[in-house]
């Protein structure tokens, strides 16, 4: 569904195996997360697959279509089997419905997604990498399963990455982190090394060196305990005095080489005149990334990219473990992706991918997310000339009969999300208002507000004939909140109902737009708006 028009919605090594990696001598230090660098262009999608795509329904169906060995890094977040409500869209007590009512155990979840994890396992390229995102609740069940799937010795690691800084639970340790199972599926896999930032301990300790530019530096050894050419000479200091290695041992470098390297400025002397191997703080990349993630922050509240989704992840994790396991042009696929961080990262990385939902409203949310955040088109035309800033979304209820089975909530989003409006975020209280649409040139002050800049109110029924009184209802909140044009959607309107719209226009000069499903279905909403 296109937005209406006139409104708006407001330093790595690559290697094909795994191997330790020294601490280089020359790279660029990132900083909490390294910059970003240019993307790189996207390259044609693939031959084997359809990609730039989100599938809407059940993943366990669309992965059954897909061939074998097809993609190279899978990402899931499924839900977890926890009391929380995972499934709530934007806090709906309406649509709350708790992991217990569709899992009645740990072992239900597992036998949920075993079958899944093997659809996966199929699909993943040999060379492949597969994330698999959960917390305490059922990780160690979780490790299990995978290694019965995947294989023991394709474990990787797993990694723990720290969602907030301190939990309160009364009784226990305060539960403050995730854990993410890396597993490859063979013998070699895609890897690039991706590094942390020095701690400030390390950095005071060991770079206490100032040249006279103000650059900081450390030093290091520059003998050896082993000979090997040109390495048992007199060296010279910059005073005159004649220097030679430690007793039994060595130079590391070549007399030339040394020479080379003093004329560049790359060697400090010490007091003693002993020559010591200069190492730049903005040269060097930091620690090699480990297994325990602190430096990334979650989602909250005051976040910018927040969104309202209960359990959205920080692009910056997604980043991380992109770069990490994929390289450019190659298949992400998320098959729980919920508000889409997943493709989102994917795609500024230029890396193709596969996103599945069961939720259309999360595959509403994040095809807005593609197109404000990534400035990409969603456009079947477009996608089918095989454009690179183009995606499409497949499998949406969009028929009378779909979007009157879906549950009411999904309903009301879907509703406003199609005529280019923000949801409400908590439909307790909400006054009537189911969503907000914003005109083209205004935008929400705060983001997270129901309540702030130029805007008309929505109200969506789940009902074949609004009445009257549905009617009387909107009215009474227009003149509460002295708004001059708001939106009603149902799939039918009494004829009771238009006649008031049209009176209450008459009396305050309000204007109420009737707006019906199929309308919307045949974009014909456009014009009435």
């Amino acid at each position: 569904m296109r937005t209406p028009v006139g409104w708006c919605i407001v330093g790595t090594v690559s290697k094909k195996t795994r191997k330790k990696t020294a601490e280089p001598k020359t790279a660029t230090l990132p900083k909490a997360e390294p910059e970003a660098a240019p993307a790189p262009a996207a390259g044609r999608p693939s031959a084997l697959v359809d990609t730039r795509v989100i599938y809407c329904g059940d993943n366990i169906e669309q992965l059954k279509k897909l061939p074998d060995a097809c993609i190279d890094l899978i990402y899931i977040d499924p839900p977890f089997n926890s009391n929380r409500n995972y499934e709530v869209f934007w806090g709906e007590t309406k649509e709350k419905r708790s992991f217990e009512d569709r899992h009645a155990s740990t072992q239900a979840y597992i036998d949920y997604m075993r079958p899944r994890c093997v659809e996966l396992a199929r699909v993943l390229k040999k060379s492949g990498s597969f994330y698999y995102h959960c917390d305490w609740h059922a990780s160690h069940y979780v490790k299990v399963m995978l290694d019965q799937i995947f294989g023991e010795n394709n474990f990787q690691n797993e990694i723990v990455w720290r969602r907030t800084k301190a939990h309160n639970d009364s009784k226990r340790y305060g539960a403050n982190h995730d854990t993410i199972f890396f597993y490859s599926n063979g013998g070699k896999w895609t890897w690039n090394v991706q590094y942390a930032p020095y701690s400030k301990e390390y950095v005071q300790e060991n770079y206490r060196y100032t040249d006279e530019k103000g650059r900081v530096f450390r030093v290091s050894d520059m003998t050896a305990n082993k000979p090997g050419g040109d390495v048992s000479y007199e060296w010279t200091a910059p005073d005159g005095r004649k220097v030679l290695p430690y007793r039994g041992r060595y130079w590391a470098y070549s007399k030339e080489n040394m020479l080379k390297m003093q004329a560049a400025g790359q060697i400090y002397h010490r007091t003693t005149g002993m020559p010591m191997l200069k190492h730049y703080l903005d040269e060097m990349p930091g620690t090699p990334l480990q297994t325990f993630w602190d430096d990334v922050d979650p989602v909250i509240s005051g976040s910018e990219e927040r969104l309202g989704y209960p359990t959205q992840k920080p692009l910056v994790l997604l980043d991380r473990i992109i770069k990490s396991s994929s390289n450019p042009n190659d298949i992400v696929l998320d098959a729980f992706c919920g508000c889409g961080t997943a493709l989102v990262a994917a795609q500024n990385l230029g890396r193709q991918w596969i996103g599945i939902d069961v939720s259309p409203t999360a595959c509403r949310v994040m095809a807005k997310r593609l197109r404000d955040v990534c400035k990409m088109r969603e456009s079947e035309p477009h996608w089918r000339a095989h454009r690179t800033d183009a995606f499409v979304v497949r499998d949406l209820p969009w028929t009378i009969e779909k979007l009157k089975a879906i549950p009411p909530f999904e309903f009301e989003n879907w509703a406003v999300i199609a005529l280019g409006g923000i949801p409400n975020k908590v439909q307790v209280g909400d006054m009537g208002i189911d969503g907000r649409i914003y005109p083209v040139g205004t935008k929400p002050s705060d983001q997270n507000s129901m309540f702030a800049g130029d805007w008309f109110p929505v109200q969506v029924k789940q009902t074949d004939r609004v009445g009257r009184p549905d009617i009387d209802g909107f009215e009474a909140v227009m003149e509460r909140e002295d708004r001059q044009r708001g939106f009603f959607v149902a799939f039918g309107y009494s004829s009771d109902a238009i006649s008031e719209c049209a009176a209450f226009h008459k009396r305050t000069g309000r204007l109420i737009k009737l707006l019906t499903v199929q309308e919307i279905l045949d974009e014909e909403h456009v014009q009435k708006m």
